[in-house]
């Protein structure tokens, strides 16, 4: 089956207004486009599918401020490559350090293991966060633990589930969207 136009138009009109399985059928078929452009400048497939993911995310967030004498493809390239030099930006800012003074250096380095108060601070954040994930729907408890405590990579969890890729991609984007609304609240 050819996807025209209207159809894309028609499920950019269902998803402005809320449709999950609008929002679904735009993500299958922008993914492999979105991805394969960022894949070529990023040439890393793990930033690359985050890239993705928080392209589609925000994408949907402000799907009503999408304008239609513009391609939607184009649209997403555009947050697709703000995205990435949000992620650059980020990852700069994490490696910069001052060192004007090299005599000094050696001794300025903070011994960054933690202490035991902040040990105790990660198991206690950490203690509320499984509390706000057991809020949640299994299947969204389960991709999340799968991911981010067994550290599986998107197709393992969608191997292991017997699901497909993008399935899986958007129960993780809808898992962690209800659970930083769930974190907000408490």
């Amino acid at each position: 089956m050819e996807i025209t136009s209207a159809i894309i138009q028609t499920n950019i009109e269902k998803a402005k207004k809320g449709d999950q399985v609008a929002f679904t059928f735009l993500l299958d078929f922008y993914w492999n486009e979105v991805y394969g452009f960022m894949i070529k400048r990023t040439e890393n497939e793990t930033d690359t599918e985050d890239i993705a993911i928080e392209t589609f995310a925000k994408a949907f967030d402000k799907i009503t401020t999408y304008n239609a004498e513009y391609g939607f493809n184009t649209w997403l390239i555009a947050i697709a490559k703000n995205v990435h030099i949000d992620m650059l930006r980020k990852k700069k800012s994490s490696l910069f350090v001052d060192n004007t003074d090299d005599s000094n250096y050696a001794n300025s380095i903070a011994d960054d293991s933690p202490t035991a108060e902040d040990e105790l601070i990660i198991e206690q954040n950490l203690a509320q966060l499984l509390l706000c994930i057991k809020e949640l729907k299994p299947a969204y408890q389960e991709v999340i633990q799968m991911r981010y405590f067994q550290e599986m990579s998107y197709q393992e969890i969608a191997d292991q589930l017997e699901e497909p890729l993008n399935n899986i991609k958007i129960k993780l984007l809808r898992g962690k969207k209800l659970l930083a609304e769930i974190i907000k609240k408490k």
